[in-house]
């Protein structure tokens, strides 16, 4: 994993979020909900596995992956689906393809400028969120 991206990082610019989460199927309830939160990333590595934990005041999401190796992953308390999902480097980005019922669906997070960035990709709808890291770390 390239220095610098594990830590906690808080939000601080989320662009087309709303789309993506159409696209997933959220409820417009949920949406509005979603799009108030205040999100927090938390990046860990121990040893060969990686954590990456979203946090926020309503729900949080944990996913724990090997880069390299496919695994079954429920996105519970996001669009609640089923998924193989699979972590690989692509130079210095962190890219998730997340097979399932949704087409063209997955995750980018790298660091850039000391922000981290995370493109979250649905059905050819594109939210691109930038967190900075917290200063209490």
């Amino acid at each position: 994993m390239p220095a610098g991206i594990c830590g906690t990082w808080d939000i601080i610019s989320n662009v087309n979020f709303e789309g993506y989460m159409i696209a997933l199927g959220i409820s417009p309830y949920l949406r509005k909900i979603a799009l108030k939160l205040k999100l927090k990333k938390v990046i860990e590595q121990h040893g060969d596995l990686y954590v990456v934990k979203t946090v926020s005041a309503f729900r949080n999401y944990t996913i724990s992956f090997r880069v390299g190796q496919e695994f079954e992953e429920f996105t519970q308390g996001l669009d609640n689906r089923h998924v193989k999902s699979l972590v690989t480097w692509e130079g210095n980005k962190l890219i998730c393809e997340q097979i399932g019922e949704k087409r063209n669906r997955g995750w980018a997070h790298w660091v850039e400028d000391d922000k981290l960035h995370l493109e979250l990709y649905c059905e050819g709808e594109i939210c691109k969120q930038v967190f900075k890291k917290n200063v209490a770390e």
